[in-house]
């Protein structure tokens, strides 16, 4: 069995569609399941227009529910033939818009729009996409059956970045699907959405439908986990900005992972719980290239020559050290500079700390940059009065290197050779990270250097 997972861009359009239902078509016969997402463009309309419907814009409310029914409409008059399922799906389309109509129409009139309701408005991409594609699927002889995941995944009621509950959502999965993958039906998944016990919608976040793959996959015991993109698989670095960069046959989780948090066009890391949970390989695909064999991502990996799989870095972030002679050997500073930044929900990208603790030097994005300055300054004011610290210090427009690698463990000489190619290109290093794992070297740059340090790195080990 195969779970495969298209995304936006995959069914965009008519176009699209039809290279997807030759996908299924070439691998109908075997036992897939398929996850898929809005069609591409349609979740940042729906959000929008919410907004809209916030601000009682009801001209621009009823113009973006028209450019919804007719975006849908033309693909079944495209591509669903059948009169009979043609009608049921326009029936189904009504129904869903008029329901999301009043949905906007109670934004307007509560003049709140609120977690809850957001996720509810951004269910409507997926169970529009779904029900399409399986009627497209009918349509061109594959059996298949549109599967509304609320029904399946179950959450708490975090709104936009709902926990599973892996225990029922398992149950679920098996019960509704295994009967349908036995008769050779594709179920066709919505990604992204789950509902509480309760029946309230819910959305799973980044990467929503990726994640859905990862659980419906992993419930059903699938032999691989399929993510259809736009690429042909991962590569060693950004190609739009890396002269040279290749595709990787293989790479581990823990590759992936790293990969992903850094920047690089991978998975999010929560994608790949489950699957790594249930060892289960994750192979990325291109759909406008399906005989390129992708990626594999699995808990074993052959590698490549060398020890450093990937290049990549993150952009637009800020550098905010904490600083005194009084920090050297004091307890909890550390905890106290996290628990204040927690406290005003800041993500720390990075921390580095000489072994003198005169200084702690943390990255963050940089929309947090002020954010961050303001919490720390607040929760050390005593101390910077009293001289303990000198004060919380901002660099601003820096960027995060991260060099990657399962190879690089053990390996002499992997740090030294990072610096000395960026040394090369005049790259000044303003700090550098790495945890005992060795899997990762973490360097920070200046904004303006970043292209140039990647390509020089990139170049010194691939």
């Amino acid at each position: 069995m195969i779970t495969m997972k298209f995304g936006g861009t995959s069914v965009g359009d008519a176009g699209r569609l039809r290279e997807i239902t030759e996908i299924i078509r070439a691998g109908y016969g075997k036992r897939l399941v398929v996850v898929a997402s809005a069609m591409s463009g349609v979740t940042d309309l729906l959000l929008s227009t919410a907004r809209a419907a916030l601000r009682n814009e009801a001209v621009k409310v009823r113009e973006a529910v028209e450019t919804l029914s007719q975006k849908h409409s033309q693909i079944a008059m495209e591509l669903v033939s059948r009169p009979e399922s043609r009608d049921r799906l326009f029936g189904y389309y009504a129904r869903l818009l008029k329901d999301l109509d009043i949905i906007y129409q109670g934004v307007a009139l509560l003049e709140e729009l609120s977690p809850r309701s957001l996720d509810a408005i951004a269910s409507f991409g997926e169970r529009l996409s779904c029900a399409q594609i399986a009627a497209v699927f009918e349509d061109a002889g594959i059996a298949a059956e549109y599967v509304d995941t609320r029904e399946l995944i179950r959450t708490d009621a975090n709104y936009g970045q709902a926990a599973v509950d892996f225990a029922v959502t398992r149950a679920n999965i098996q019960k509704a699907l295994t009967p349908l993958v036995e008769k050779n039906i594709v179920p066709v998944a919505t990604g992204f959405i789950a509902a509480t016990k309760d029946g309230i919608t819910t959305t799973l976040g980044r990467s929503g439908s990726d994640y859905t793959a990862a659980i419906v996959g992993a419930a059903l015991g699938s032999e691989e986990i399929w993510i259809w993109t736009d690429v042909d698989g991962i590569m060693t670095a950004d190609p739009r900005y890396v002269r040279g960069a290749r595709h990787l046959e293989e790479i581990s989780y823990r590759e992936a992972a790293e990969m992903s948090y850094f920047g690089a066009k991978v998975i999010h890391p929560k994608t790949m719980l489950p699957a790594i949970e249930n060892n289960i390989p994750i192979r990325i695909k291109n759909t406008f290239n399906p005989s390129h064999p992708g990626t594999l991502i699995s808990g074993k990996t052959r590698g490549v020559s060398g020890a450093v799989k990937n290049v990549t870095s993150i952009d637009d972030l800020a550098l905010v050290a904490v600083e005194g002679h009084g920090m050297m050997g004091v307890p909890g500073v550390a905890a106290r500079i996290f628990t204040a930044l927690a406290r005003v929900g800041v993500n720390v990208m990075m921390i580095s700390q000489a072994s003198s603790e005169h200084n702690v030097c943390l990255v963050v994005p940089g929309k947090d940059r002020q954010c961050a300055v303001d919490a720390l300054q607040k929760e050390f004011a005593a101390d910077i009065g009293g001289k303990i610290i000198d004060g919380v210090r901002l660099r601003e427009g820096v960027a995060i290197i991260a060099v990657v690698g399962e190879g690089m463990q053990g390996v002499p000489g992997i740090a030294g050779k990072t610096l000395t190619a960026a040394a090369r290109e005049n790259v000044s290093i303003i700090a550098v990270a790495q945890g005992s794992s060795e899997l990762n070297i973490s360097l920070v740059v200046d904004q303006g250097d970043v292209r140039r340090a990647v390509q020089a790195i990139h170049d010194a080990f691939i």
